[in-house]
């Protein structure tokens, strides 16, 4: 099938970019100007059209098959999200338009904040930040601002264990803080007695997701918090894994101080290939004047105002105070995430605690098919770590190892991520967390019926019980077969061939 740059240079035919209304091409420097012309291709409508619908039947997502990547929370997408926010009060406003005129939006980002305050147990939220990188990154900026203000600026050190996700020393190193990594105890949960060596005087804040990237409950963080508290520290929850536990616990009755939740992951807003995001951030009393400016808020109506949604209040941009850290985000936050996520939250209310019930038993159940294959499966692999009783259960995702098959045939995990592709999967996180060897780390949320687990499971064992030189050369049926991953790094190529160098 003919992509559009096959296309490319037809003359007589097509459309392509219209002539340069540049008027002074002289102003651009010699060393910028092109040698010639791009080799823009030249392609009808029906042409353009088959070009882009070739290319999204190449592209593999979670409309089209099971997405269990572990940490992601790849969950089906509400279309009822998508008509709302396409309706033309929301998706026809520009971000500069004066508050009168955006109540009803303003109304949704208040209300958003309100319920991730609440299922948080966190004090204030705003919606600024526009991706869990950054929320984190803000959030520390928080907790760097609160120290300074109490004169505590000799705090130069942030604690995360050996588990965490890896934006989050990244994310306090871009703030100038020492990074102090501890050690996962013997059942892969928070060493407490390594926490409390590892705190002091210069302990600024500890970074922890709960559950853990091992897919266990840490059930010791209210000590861990009361450690870090008695050092003067602050505790920061990293939200990715938030989708285990809503209604059944919270960041702030586990001792937590800020907290950052994904929109694209938790409430549903559509995410992948890089985008787009969303990663508000919650905080308690003692942080909200540092929170990024302005946050949505409300008042009563007054004579002669608009009273758009019908409650009786004014909504409108209020600035947090001189202590805030300013803005992470050019506007307020990624509009539509929003909405889709507020849509996501209204539609199941109290009813997102099943979600969390429903997320943990998928995930238990696919792993106790996974570890329990037929005995002529189990013989022919042999390569699943034993269920111990503190890995027996374990919350939203879980980790398995390949190292017992690779020490058998030398099939490894990677091997074991691209055969499934050719099952029809997106394969599950490889090679993290990296305390386990050989990873392989799955999380097939709330939204996927007990069939789509079952088969999953039997293609597992399917995938395992195959030839090692069919492992180790997929996949076989993707657009792009097996790549040179390190000559592929060390050679990027960012152009497509059918473009012409200058």
């Amino acid at each position: 099938m003919s992509t559009v740059f096959d296309f490319n240079g037809a003359s007589g035919s097509g459309w392509s970019q219209p002539d340069s209304n540049f008027q002074n091409p002289d102003a651009v420097p010699e060393s910028l100007r092109r040698k010639r012309l791009p080799g823009w291709p030249r392609a009808s409508e029906p042409e353009l059209v088959r070009h882009y619908t070739l290319l999204s039947q190449k592209t593999f997502g979670i409309d089209t098959g099971f997405y269990p990547l572990g940490s992601c929370t790849m969950k089906h997408n509400p279309r009822v999200n998508e008509r709302i926010v396409q309706l033309p009060g929301i998706d026809r406003i520009h971000p500069l338009q004066d508050s009168s005129q955006v109540q009803g939006l303003l109304a949704i980002y208040y209300e958003m904040q309100e319920m991730l305050a609440i299922c948080s147990g966190m004090d204030a939220v705003t919606l600024q930040p526009v991706a869990g990188a950054q929320g984190e990154f803000t959030a520390i900026r928080c907790i760097q601002e609160y120290h300074r203000s109490r004169g505590d600026d000799h705090r130069d050190k942030v604690i995360v264990p050996d588990s965490a996700h890896g934006t989050n020393p990244a994310s306090a190193s871009m703030c100038g803080y020492q990074i102090i990594e501890i050690p996962s105890a013997s059942d892969g949960r928070l060493d407490i007695d390594a926490l409390r060596a590892a705190v002091g005087d210069d302990t600024a804040a500890m970074m922890i997701t709960n559950p853990s990237t091992m897919g266990l409950f840490e059930t010791n963080i209210a000590e861990a918090s009361k450690i870090v508290h008695e050092a003067g520290g602050q505790m920061y929850y990293d939200g990715a894994n938030f989708n285990a536990i809503i209604g059944k616990t919270d960041p702030g009755r586990m001792g937590f101080d800020a907290v950052h939740y994904n929109l694209h992951k938790t409430f549903s807003q559509p995410h992948g290939g890089g985008g787009p995001g969303s990663g508000p951030i919650g905080v308690k009393d003692h942080l909200s004047e540092f929170l990024p400016t302005p946050i949505a808020s409300r008042r009563e109506s007054q004579e002669g105002e608009p009273n758009g949604v019908g409650d009786g209040f004014y909504y409108f941009w209020q600035d947090v105070g001189d202590n805030s850290i300013g803005k992470v985000q050019q506007w307020n936050g990624n509009a539509g995430a929003v909405v889709r996520a507020w849509a996501f939250y209204r539609r199941y209310g109290r009813d997102l605690e099943r979600m969390s019930e429903h997320a943990v038993l998928s995930s238990n159940y696919l792993r106790h098919k996974i570890m329990n294959p037929e005995p002529d499966v189990a013989a022919k692999i042999n390569c699943m770590p034993s269920e111990g009783s503190e890995a027996s259960l374990v919350m939203h995702e879980f980790t398995l190892s390949m190292s017992p098959v690779k020490e058998v045939n030398g099939v490894t995990g990677k091997d074991v991520a691209k055969r499934l592709l050719d099952y029809g999967y997106m394969s599950p996180t490889l090679y993290f967390p990296q305390i386990v060897p050989e990873c392989l780390m799955i999380e097939p949320t709330e939204t996927e019926s007990k069939e789509v687990l079952d088969k999953f499971a039997a293609d597992f064992h399917a995938v395992l019980s195959e030839d090692p030189e069919i492992l180790t050369t997929a996949p076989h049926t993707t657009p792009v077969k097996r790549v040179d991953e390190v000559w592929a790094a060390r050679n990027l190529i960012l152009r497509h061939p059918g473009i012409e160098e200058d």
